[in-house]
């Protein structure tokens, strides 16, 4: 049956109230990607924060300008994208389910401040902060910026006198830690789905990959045909989950696929890597100077942190950071950690492998005229998946047939094309020289390592002859 006329009228007046914009009050902001973007009086008074405008000065992939550049893209700019996209999307839903789902206004300007604000703990240059230099110097004990994000959240509306429902800030981070490992309050109830919008831990399918992928992939100059559009049109509440038409299960496939591609060509490139392994051991050796672990539970002094923080070492004129001074100034005249090899570990060892360290490859010596040290080596340990690490991503995503279907289901490896991936992940062991008269000592002892391990050499390309008898001038 269809719905009453008075149902009809109630659709219509509630989504008049929740979609409806005074146009009066509203700033507008042309986006690259998303074109017109509007903000309401209520994120203009976050936007117009120094904890946000922060943001102006993180750039969203680190230091990948330094191979593309045309990547000084920022959080700003993405924070801005995920905003918008969260409000598209929950308005869409209530669009096509707002007798059923019982989206308000309060639900609407929750999810859009969440993607307004999910980024907003990021430290310098992008994940480089959290993931590579923190566990160097926090001795095992966990950090992570999405909890710093919602510490800032309090900060800001405290530092700021921001007037606004302290539910909505409470649900808003919620949302925000959402694809975290820490559990949901179970007061997330009959609205769980709201919380898969902007930081999906059910699936991985949310508008915070949607911007970054179409962002990222047209900053570096590369093709992308993923359409995230086709899946905010088509996708439905079901089950208090947000599921997809299946015919759609290649786009959801294509933007799994898209995201570890990035991964592969840009976020891991062995050239970005190199600058980055170098800027950490930077930020390590001048650790002792600046104190960054006494900056990370102050949001006061953590707000201070920014990208600028390489060029106030280049500039710091002390004894204690002229290691790292000169780690920079290598960095500017492109004499980088020079890249070795690399191998893929085969898929029948992924299940026990453990991280490759530098004494690793130190102890596979055997014959050199130069004994290496532990600190000549640098060793990355690379891993790319489709989201959900050895698993399918699409074991975990529920679909429908069409909109007359009542029920949703997962789709099984059979049904599905067989020019799929069946493997989900790979890691990829690099291994870098320091100083460029140790290249050919090192890809030897690499090389002896591969051996020892699988009882072959596993990398693809030998290393070159011109590269090993390079000489330092």
């Amino acid at each position: 049956m269809g719905a009453s006329v008075n149902e009809e009228l109630l659709l219509a007046q509630n989504f008049s109230s929740v979609g409806s914009r005074d146009r009066r009050f509203e700033k507008t902001v042309y986006d690259n990607v998303h074109g017109n973007i509007y903000l309401e009086p209520l994120f203009m008074k976050f936007v117009d924060t120094v904890e946000f405008q922060r943001l102006r000065d993180l750039k969203q992939l680190g230091l990948a300008h330094m191979v593309y550049p045309g990547a000084v893209h920022s959080r700003f700019e993405h924070s801005l994208g995920v905003y918008w996209l969260a409000g598209e999307a929950v308005n869409k839903l209530q669009a096509h389910q707002g007798l059923d789902l019982g989206i308000d206004r309060f639900d609407v300007k929750t999810v859009k401040l969440a993607g307004l604000l999910h980024d907003i703990g990021h430290g310098p240059y992008s994940h480089l902060f959290e993931r590579e230099f923190l566990p160097r110097v926090l001795n095992g004990s966990h950090w992570s910026h999405e909890e710093m994000s919602v510490k800032l959240v309090d900060y800001m509306v405290d530092e700021n006198h921001i007037d606004i429902d302290p539910d909505m800030i409470k649900r808003a981070k919620e949302m925000i830690l959402s694809s975290s490992d820490m559990p949901l309050p179970k007061a997330t109830g009959e609205k769980r789905f709201l919380y898969d919008i902007v930081a999906n831990g059910r699936n991985g399918i949310d508008v915070d990959k949607f911007d970054y992928i179409v962002r990222d992939s047209r900053a570096c100059g590369l093709g992308c045909n993923f359409q995230f559009q086709r899946l905010m049109d088509t996708m439905r509440v079901m089950g208090n989950e947000i599921c997809y038409r299946s015919k759609e299960y290649l786009t959801i496939h294509k933007l799994f696929d898209t995201r570890a591609d990035l991964y592969r060509t840009v976020y891991t490139h062995p050239k970005i890597k190199a600058i980055e392994l170098m800027f950490v051991d930077a930020l390590v050796k001048a650790n002792s100077c600046f104190d960054f672990p006494s900056m990370i539970h102050d949001p006061a002094a953590y707000v201070q942190l920014d990208d600028t923080i390489l060029k106030t070492i280049e500039v710091y004129n002390h004894e204690d950071v002229k290691e790292s001074r000169e780690l920079i100034r290598r960095i500017r005249r492109r004499d980088l950690y020079q890249f070795c090899n690399e191998y893929v570990v085969p898929q029948d060892k992924l299940e026990h492998f453990r991280e490759i360290t530098p004494q690793d490859i130190v102890c596979s010596q055997k014959t050199s005229g130069i004994t290496l040290k532990e600190e000549d080596v640098a060793v990355c340990n690379v891993k790319i998946d489709l989201s959900r690490g050895r698993c399918n991503p699409l074991d975990s995503i529920k679909f429908f047939t069409d909109y007359e279907s009542d029920e949703s289901f997962y789709i099984s490896e059979d049904k599905i094309s067989h020019l799929l991936p069946t493997s989900y992940q790979d890691m990829i062991v690099r291994v870098y020289s320091k100083k460029p008269e140790l290249v050919g000592a090192i890809s030897e002892a690499f090389v002896n390592f591969q051996e020892k391990t699988y009882g072959t050499k596993t990398q693809v390309h030998e290393t070159p002859e011109k590269k090993k008898k390079r000489r330092r001038m």
